[in-house]
């Protein structure tokens, strides 16, 4: 029986190859149309037309300062997402993304108004600052999962709620928030010193945030550590399955709490972007909801480094932009479309990988099929040579 050909099996190679690329894009792409699809629709049915709320959209998307303001939001959106992903990708739902950055900003902000050394030093400790408290307050969820059984999702969301409480506790005048006179309602810390201020860089458009090269080391580092280290290797395979990790000598325990810390040390970078080029303090009106955005995200982005550079760049482009829509000038849209919209990607993304996965699964079963059936034929054709 002769052997393959190995130019066919290149090719075949190349063509699976370009199909899963084909596959992984067509879900994600598939959502965002059904949801512009879907918001089109719910304007036009409340009178409004939707070509001209797209327009007013990308117009605004093609200018400079919208440039700008659209890269400052995916910084901090990239982060959070990254947080969300480095769990999910060990079968780990950290709920608890929302309270771990709020925390970890309110005692970045405390420490950066306190202090004032050089930037080199006081830039670098405010970024440790940030992540051991996000990766102490998330390794609790950790050390219960292990040592009580009690379920990731269960204990993060009750630590999102202690940790508003914490919050309310340690934010009040006298003591991280500065005595202040007369009746003021608005609470919040002492700006952090000027060399706490991280760079920005000048462009046509506005202050560029240098925090953007930060949230592009995260996401190198990320993509390293899971795909070229042995950690990266364990953490993955105990996300697939335990019992096989733990059958292979994986600390299985360890690896669950080493990763919520982790993700917790990343989502104490979340509110830095904020802190350090923009409010300089920690208020009352301090960024909301960013962990839950960061988890719908990393859904659309399949927590993999590069769609969830993707993922962000689409939901701060929504942020951003559809905020001109209640404007009078710009039609009078409502501004719950924005919202709207983002819903509706994540529903759609579920359903589109859903079908994308059944469609390659499809194909798989086809290729196989036929791939059997060309040996079939070959083998027969060998017999009745020999015969």
């Amino acid at each position: 029986m002769t052997s393959p050909n190995p130019a066919a099996k290149r090719s075949l190679a190349q063509r699976i190859s370009g199909e899963r690329i084909v596959l992984a894009l067509a879900a994600p792409v598939l959502a965002v149309v059904l949801s512009v699809a879907i918001c089109s629709v719910l304007l036009a049915t409340s009178g409004k037309n939707p070509f001209d709320a797209w327009n007013v959209m990308i117009t605004f998307a093609t200018k400079s300062d919208g440039q700008v303001l659209i890269l400052n939001r995916t910084t901090t959106y990239y982060l959070a997402a990254a947080a969300a992903a480095f769990g999910f990708r060990m079968n780990l739902f950290n709920i608890g993304v929302e309270g771990q950055y709020k925390v970890a900003a309110l005692f970045a902000a405390f420490v950066g108004a306190k202090l004032d050394l050089p930037s080199f030093i006081q830039i670098p400790l405010l970024l440790i600052t940030a992540m051991l408290v996000g990766g102490l307050y998330a390794s609790i969820a950790g050390l219960l999962k292990v040592y009580r059984g009690v379920s990731e999702v269960i204990s993060t969301i009750m630590l999102n709620s202690i940790a508003v409480a914490i919050v309310g506790l340690l934010l009040v005048p006298g003591v991280f928030a500065p005595k202040v006179s007369g009746t003021s309602n608005s609470i919040q810390t002492d700006p952090v010193s000027q060399s706490s201020h991280f760079f920005s860089m000048d462009t046509a458009g506005g202050q560029l945030w240098g925090f953007i090269f930060i949230a592009a080391l995260v996401g190198v580092v990320f993509q390293f550590v899971l795909t070229r280290t042995r950690f990266g290797f364990d953490l993955r395979a105990t996300g697939r399955s335990e019992s096989a990790a733990t059958a292979s000598g994986v600390n299985v325990k360890k690896m669950v709490i080493i990763s919520m810390a982790v993700s917790g040390a990343i989502a104490g970078l979340i509110g830095l972007p904020e802190l350090l080029q923009n409010s300089f303090y920690y208020g009352q009106t301090f960024q909301q909801n960013l962990g839950f955005l960061g988890i719908s995200i990393a859904l659309l982005g399949r927590n993999s480094p590069i769609g969830m550079a993707f993922a962000a760049l689409l939901f701060a482009f929504l942020d951003v932009t559809g905020s001109l829509l209640p404007l009078p000038q710009n039609g009078e849209f409502p501004s719950e479309i924005v919202d709207v919209m983002k819903g509706t990607i994540v529903i759609c993304v579920v359903v589109a990988y859903e079908l994308v996965r059944r469609y390659g699964l499809v194909r798989q079963q086809k290729r196989v099929g036929a791939q059997l059936a060309a040996q079939a034929a070959a083998a027969n054709e060998n017999k009745e040579v020999s015969a």
